[in-house]
């Protein structure tokens, strides 16, 4: 199983069967549904990673709305778009409900960091959006045709999922 649906199969479980054990005071989930859950985070990822764009957001877009359900709006830390599902968002949608973003968070999106933004925007490599940050189109524009982005000692390995 790649990362990408160890990290799907993780979260459904934190996110929905450990409140539904609680819920119904039973641990005892059957072990076939998380044999099924195990599929069908292998099929999710599977689809991201390799469907058509369109068909790749609608799993993503149903992936999100129930494991992220908050009323308020999608802010994940920084840290979050190191991870596979993040990448995985990034690169097919950008940020589901913003225009732009900090320059922390659009490194960590373009696994850089903050000083590395901010050099890119200094040299026209990345513009720099009016109201401060860096419109996500241009990040996963990066991400997708330009260059890959230069090492950087100073970035932190994804937190572990």
């Amino acid at each position: 199983m790649d990362a990408l649906a160890e990290q799907l199969l993780r979260l459904v479980d934190v996110r929905l069967l450990d409140p539904l054990e609680i819920l119904l005071e039973d641990d005892g989930i059957p072990g076939g549904l998380r044999t099924v859950l195990r599929h069908r985070a292998a099929a999710w990822a599977d689809t991201i990673e390799h469907s058509d764009d369109a068909t790749a957001v609608r799993t993503l877009a149903r992936l999100m709305a129930t494991l992220y359900p908050e009323e308020h709006a999608f802010a994940p830390p920084a840290d979050w778009w190191r991870t596979p599902l993040g990448q995985a968002v990034v690169r097919r949608v950008g940020h589901p409900y913003a225009e732009t973003v900090s320059y922390a968070t659009a490194g960590a999106m373009l696994g850089i960091s903050r000083q590395g933004v901010h050099d890119l925007v200094r040299r026209g490599r990345l513009p720099r959006h009016p109201d401060g940050g860096v419109p996500v189109s241009a990040v996963r524009d990066r991400l997708l045709t330009g260059p890959p982005p230069p090492s950087d000692p100073s970035s932190t390995d994804p937190p572990p999922l």
